[in-house]
């Protein structure tokens, strides 16, 4: 079974020697995204910072945990799977995306196993949390409190880099696609209570804030949730279907349910087991200019709208980790991960074009630009029918520039 929060994969990846405190001082201005890039690039262990300093000399009230998943061992260790198991994490969305019916009886009792697990998909809803042991609201919502760091020169702000933003569309009951959905953007800090979202068009985040503001007009409900469980954070970063909420394929990667709680200010529910939630609001109306910040593609962003997050509450564990990661060019944790989730994409894009052998995202095509794929050609012009499905397959795709087949 996967690890049941941040805490106990944290213990584990400590007795396995894969877990390096660091009780030296050390800023959040770029100091910790220096260390954390050469133990990434030499394979080292996750790193927990226990006196970080902001850039004005204040002691952080909490540590930093950097370079979690630095490796594609531990983010299977993270499941409690191998690596070479991974693929096999692909196979079973391929089957949620498309299942066909069994052809007898013997394929039935195969599915069997299938089944129990999509039975522990549905959450479970808990009154207390450890999340919420300490609750800020009002006046006493201030970001300046939390360990944010900054990660390269002549950055406007301090980033969130590692967010779980958790939001819903209009009318749950009704649509799949309006069910929570869990994704990772940067947020560039922009006073005590107000941040930008930066979410790209065709992430859930964002079709969520398109439907609500279709449809409604108050803002949309977010949370953040800094510090989930691992299971959490990978559904986060997984193309799963848009009919299924990563919160549910988070408990199929567990075999166990998300114990989640209902938030304070907004009707959402978060992870109970999360270090750190930031609740509140994006505008529908209110955007602001966000960068510039460095990138996959080891060049900044250019400077774009994006719309504003006001928080309501902060609430948070007694004692909360605060987790960080930086982007750059690779290899960087955004491609560590990148790698690992080839090995899902595989089973998904041969569901739709059996005739792939095999695919690949090379590191250095910085997320998804590039993607080399080797199929069983039949006929002309076969390459080119594959390069128009990788486009058009998985939104993931979108950025990618070349394919090579």
């Amino acid at each position: 079974m996967a690890h049941e929060s941040l805490r106990t994969y944290l213990k584990a990846l400590e007795a396995r020697g894969e877990l390096k405190r660091i009780a030296h001082p050390v800023s959040l201005d770029r100091e910790i995204t220096e260390i954390h890039r050469r133990v990434l690039a030499r394979g080292g262990p996750a790193l927990l910072f226990e006196k970080a300093v902001h850039p004005d000399g204040r002691p952080a009230e909490m540590p930093v945990l950097a370079n979690l998943f630095g490796t594609k061992e531990r983010i299977a260790f993270a499941l409690d799977r191998r690596p070479e198991e991974l693929r096999a994490l692909g196979e079973l969305l391929a089957f949620l995306r498309q299942p066909a019916p069994p052809k007898g009886l013997r394929e039935a009792l195969d599915l069997m196993p299938v089944a129990r697990k999509a039975m522990a998909m549905r959450p479970r809803t808990v009154r207390r949390a450890p999340c919420q042991e300490i609750v800020l609201e009002g006046a006493d919502v201030d970001l300046g409190r939390l360990p944010i760091q900054i990660c390269w020169p002549d950055e406007p702000a301090p980033l969130v880099t590692w967010g779980v933003v958790v939001t819903r569309g209009p009318d749950p009951a009704a649509e799949r696609e309006d069910d929570f959905n869990l994704g990772i953007y940067r947020m560039q800090v922009l006073g005590p209570n107000r941040t930008a979202m930066r979410w790209l068009k065709h992430r859930g985040g964002a079709q969520h804030h398109a439907r609500w503001r279709a449809a409604k007009r108050e803002p949309l409900p977010a949370a953040v949730v800094i510090g989930a469980d691992p299971a959490t954070l990978l559904a986060a970063v997984t193309p799963v279907p848009d009919t299924l909420s990563e919160y549910a394929f988070a408990g199929l990667l567990k075999e166990a349910p998300v114990r989640l709680v209902a938030c304070r200010t907004v009707p959402l529910k978060v992870p109970a087991e999360a270090e750190i939630v930031l609740e509140g609001h994006v505008s529908l109306d209110e955007l602001v200019d966000e960068g510039p910040y460095g990138d996959h593609t080891g060049y900044y962003n250019a400077v774009e709208k994006f719309p504003v997050f006001r928080i309501s509450a902060i609430t948070m564990r007694r004692d909360p980790i605060y987790l960080t990661t930086y982007t750059g060019r690779p290899p960087d944790e955004p491609s560590i991960l990148g790698e690992a989730l080839n090995e899902v994409f595989i089973p998904l894009i041969r569901q739709q074009f059996p005739e792939i052998v095999d695919f690949w995202l090379p590191p250095e095509g910085c997320s998804y630009r590039v993607a080399v794929v080797s199929i069983r050609k039949r006929y002309q012009g076969h390459a080119k029918r594959i390069m128009m499905g990788v486009w058009s397959y998985l939104r993931q795709f979108l950025y990618t520039k070349i394919v090579i087949v």
